[in-house]
């Protein structure tokens, strides 16, 4: 088995500050890639969502700690020019590239969650600043770096969004904005998936269960090491995972010579553990959608014991 099944390759993480985008671009270096990680909090700039403490350039050198090569890049993907000279300095350093990850979001404080407000009734300016977040900037993205990855077959785009297609068919998360974007990824990709068939460039979306990220634990009041202690208030928390479970599949798709199988496919970190045999970083394979499926089809909360 080669440890290093990227060396030579160069992978592009939009949004890699923090959470899963830090997580899977570390996992990338792991595999031996070339990665630019980019976001808009850096030493010395915080971005709106005023999280100070982590930074482009602590990812960056993650990635290089984890074997690859990490190359922080302060970009907000909402500005034509700021991404189009993102691309055009891989170009000049590598002349390729082969994984582009969408995972920007930062819209989290936007969100009015459990309040039932009506699409009319909700703040326009919130909504709009969600579906720029969200959806222009994974749109942006792809404008400017598929004409580098399409150079050569094999190139990857990974969209991720929260939950797979099947499971936002028939679940609205409310509010309005807030299922407009995170629904608008899979359409991406399958458009996505047509448009590049025939360079040989795969594109999915790829969903993450219910994260660990520094902002979730903090909301708990709880820290990695004590994580189940908010269970008790919060029964869904058992289902829970760090970033490291959604990057190890990442990773598992990047490496993959077959990864064409899934274009214009959406799949789940749980269902890829199953494919590929990672685990998340305490030995288990949490399957939160299998989990959320049971709940929504039956009202009931069953034993999450039996859902990692």
């Amino acid at each position: 088995m080669n440890a290093k099944p990227l060396s030579g390759k160069v992978a592009l993480v939009a949004g890699a500050t923090r959470g899963g985008g830090r997580a899977m671009a570390v996992e990338l270096g792991r595999a031996g890639a070339t990665v630019y990680v980019t976001g808009r909090t850096a030493r010395g700039v915080v971005s709106e969502t005023g999280r100070p403490a982590e930074t482009v350039e602590q990812t960056a050198e993650l990635v290089t700690a984890a074997g690859g090569a990490g190359i922080a890049t302060v970009v907000d993907h909402l500005q034509d020019d700021q991404v189009r000279e993102l691309v055009a300095r891989i170009d000049r350093d590598h002349g390729r590239l082969d994984v582009l990850v969408n995972v920007i979001w930062g819209g989290d404080h936007l969100v009015e969650y459990g309040k039932k407000v009506k699409m009319w009734e909700y703040d326009l300016d919130k909504g709009r600043r969600m579906l720029r977040l969200g959806v222009e900037s994974h749109f942006v993205t792809s404008h400017y770096a598929l004409p580098l990855m399409i150079r050569r077959p094999g190139g990857l785009v990974v969209e991720i969004t929260d939950g797979t297609e099947e499971l936002n068919h028939t679940h609205y998360r409310e509010p309005f904005f807030f299922d407009l974007a995170k629904y608008a990824p899979f359409r991406m990709v399958k458009a996505l998936a047509q448009e590049g068939k025939e360079y040989g460039c795969t594109a999915l979306a790829l969903a993450p269960g219910f994260m660990r990220t520094e902002a979730v634990l903090e909301k708990f009041g709880v820290a990695e090491e004590n994580w189940r202690d908010a269970c008790a208030a919060i029964p869904d928390f058992a289902m829970s995972e760090t970033p490291v479970f959604v990057a190890r599949a990442l990773a598992a798709l990047a490496s993959d010579p077959g990864v064409a199988r899934f274009n214009g496919c959406s799949v789940s970190a749980g269902e890829l553990s199953k494919e590929y045999g990672f685990t998340d970083v305490d030995g288990s394979a949490p399957d939160p959608a299998r989990y959320f499926g049971e709940v929504m089809r039956t009202g009931q909360y069953p034993d999450p014991a039996g859902y990692r």
